[in-house]
C-alpha cells in the first residue's frame, strides 16, 4: 500500500489534518452550516416513473460484499467458484438469494438488485472514492488517501448545492469514520468543497447503552446539556489546530460553529438521535447490534429531514474477505445485516417513507469468482473484483421485485450491459432532485460537473437490459 500521493492542488500535510482531524473530532461541523449557494439546481426533470425523494439512505458495506454469497450465487458453478452456502428462493419466482439472507429474499418484491455494477479500480480507498462520489479520485494510481483535492461525497454535494436556512446539514455518516492507522478513505467528506461542507460524522455505536447526541462528531465528553459550559474546549483546540486557519474555515467561523452548539441542544436533529423513544420491540427488530441500531438511527434522521444518511456496515474492510470467508459472512456479517435491512424497509414502508426515501445497499466492489488461498492465509476466501458486483435499491419509485442486468456464468464479468459508481451517483442526485447539469467549483476557481454518469433507468422502468 503506498502512502505517499500527488496532491493537485499542492499543499498535502495540512489537508490531510483537515481531512482527518474534522472527521474524528468535527471540526467541520460548524462550517458545514454556513448557507452558501454556489452550483446549479433544476434542469431536466426525473422520469414520472421515478419521485423526487425526501431522502437517501446509502448502507455501505465497506471492504466489499461478495456477490457470489449474497445478490448473485451460481448455484451451478464448480465448487470454486459456487463456494459453501446454497440459495433459497426469494418472494419473487425465478429470483434466488444467498441463503444466509431469508429476510431480504422475503422482501425482494421491494427490492431490484442490480448485478452488473462495474469499475476498474481493485483497491479499496479509489474504489470507495469512486462509489461514495460517482467519481475517480484525482491522481489515484493506486490507494490514495484523502485529501482535499478528492470530489465531494452526496452529502458534502448536496449541502453545497442546497444550503438550508434552518442549518441542517447536507447529511451524516454513522457510525463509523473510514480510516485506519494513516489512512483515512476518500469519498467521506466534502473534498475541493472544503472543510465547511464535510458531513456529520457519527463515531459510536447506536447500540450501546451509553450512545447520545454528543457523540456526533464532537469530542469525548460533550453533551448536550453541557455543551454550553465546555466551549473552551473548542477554541483551545480552534486556536492550537492550522486546521483552523485553512482559506475555506476562514469566512464567518465563529458564527458558524455557534449555529452548531445551538443545534445540538435543541430542534428535531438531537431528538432524532434519542434512540430510547423507539419501542423496545421495534429496535428488537431491527437487532441489538451496531448494525441494526445504526439502521433505525437512519430511518430517524431521515424523518428529521437529513437528506442523506450514509451507514457504514462496519469499520474500514470490515467485508475484505480474503480468508475465512464463510464463517465470517455466516456468523459475523450476513444475520446483522440481514435482519437490519429487513427491518429498515418494513419500518419505513410501516410509515409510508419507503415511497420517497432511496435506499441503496452496496459495497466499494464484490470478490473474485474463483476461491482461493492468499499469500499468509491459511483459510480460503476471495479476493477484491470490481470487474462486476451487485447493489440493491428500493423506495423512491424504484420497481421492486426484479433483476437487473446479468454476470457470466461464473460471475466474473458482466453478461449484459454493466453500471458504472457514476451510473449510481447520478441514481442518487437524481432522485434528490439535483440536475445532471448540476457543477460546482473547484478550489482553483473552476466550474466541475457533478454527474458524469447516467441514472439507471430500469430501477424505475423495469425494462430488461
Amino acid at each position: 500500500m503506498r502512502f505517499g500521493h500527488q496532491h493537485p492542488y499542492g499543499v498535502v500535510r495540512r489537508e490531510f489534518l483537515q481531512v482527518g482531524f474534522s472527521g474524528f473530532v468535527g471540526l467541520g461541523l460548524s462550517g458545514l452550516l454556513a448557507a452558501r449557494a454556489q452550483g446549479n439546481e433544476g434542469g431536466s426533470a426525473p422520469p414520472s416513473s421515478s419521485r423526487k425523494a425526501r431522502g437517501v439512505i446509502l448502507i455501505f458495506q465497506t471492504g466489499g460484499a461478495s456477490h457470489h454469497e449474497t445478490f448473485d450465487p451460481k448455484p451451478e458453478a464448480p465448487d470454486e467458484i459456487r463456494g459453501e452456502f446454497g440459495t433459497i428462493p426469494t418472494s419473487v419466482p425465478g429470483i434466488h438469494f444467498g441463503e444466509h439472507m431469508p429476510g431480504l429474499a422475503e422482501r425482494a418484491g421491494m427490492l431490484a438488485v442490480v448485478r452488473t455494477m462495474s469499475h476498474k479500480h481493485n483497491n479499496h480507498l479509489n474504489a470507495t472514492h469512486w462509489v461514495m462520489t460517482g467519481q475517480e479520485q484525482p491522481g489515484a494510481f493506486f490507494d490514495k488517501v484523502a485529501s482535499r483535492g478528492d470530489y465531494p461525497c452526496y452529502a458534502s454535494a448536496m449541502s453545497y448545492l442546497r444550503p438550508r436556512a434552518d442549518g441542517l446539514p447536507g447529511g451524516v455518516m454513522l457510525p463509523t469514520y473510514l480510516m485506519e492507522g494513516p489512512l483515512t478513505w476518500p469519498g467521506q467528506h466534502a473534498g475541493f468543497l472544503g472543510p465547511k461542507f464535510d458531513p456529520w460524522q457519527l463515531t459510536q455505536d447506536p447500540n450501546r447503552d451509553d450512545f447520545k447526541v454528543e457523540n456526533l462528531a464532537l469530542p469525548d465528553g460533550f453533551s448536550v446539556e453541557r455543551l454550553g459550559g465546555r466551549r473552551a474546549l473548542a477554541e483551545s483546540l480552534a486556536r492550537e489546530t492550522e486546521i483552523w486557519q485553512a482559506k475555506a474555515e476562514a469566512e464567518s467561523f465563529a458564527k458558524q460553529r455557534e449555529q452548531a452548539y445551538t443545534m445540538l441542544q435543541s430542534g428535531q436533529v438531537g431528538r432524532a438521535f434519542d434512540l430510547t423513544e423507539e419501542p423496545d420491540q421495534l429496535r428488537d427488530r431491527y437487532g441489538r447490534h451496531m448494525f441494526g441500531q445504526s439502521l433505525l438511527l437512519a430511518r430517524r434522521l431521515i424523518e428529521a429531514e437529513i437528506p442523506i444518511v450514509q451507514v457504514n456496515l462496519g469499520r474500514v474492510q470490515t467485508w475484505d474477505s480474503h480468508a475465512d470467508i464463510f464463517r465470517r459472512l455466516r456468523e459475523d456479517l450476513l444475520p446483522p445485516t440481514d435482519q437490519g435491512v429487513s427491518a429498515l424497509l418494513d419500518d419505513l414502508q410501516a410509515r409510508g417513507l419507503l415511497d420517497d426515501t432511496l435506499v441503496v445497499l452496496a459495497g466499494e466492489f464484490g470478490r473474485t469468482p474463483k476461491l482461493s488461498f492468499l499469500p499468509g492465509q491459511t483459510m480460503i476466501g476471495r479476493d477484491h473484483w470490481p470487474q462486476v458486483f451487485s447493489a440493491a435499491f428500493a423506495g423512491a419509485g424504484v420497481k421492486g421485485g426484479q433483476v437487473i442486468g446479468r454476470s457470466d456464468k461464473s460471475g466474473a464479468y458482466p453478461a449484459t450491459m454493466a453500471f458504472t459508481p457514476a451510473d449510481l451517483a447520478a441514481t442518487i442526485y437524481r432522485a434528490l432532485g439535483i440536475s445532471g447539469e448540476a457543477e460546482v467549483i473547484d478550489m482553483l476557481g473552476r466550474p466541475i460537473r457533478l454527474v458524469t454518469g447516467s441514472p439507471i433507468e430500469p430501477l424505475y422502468t423495469g425494462a430488461a437490459v
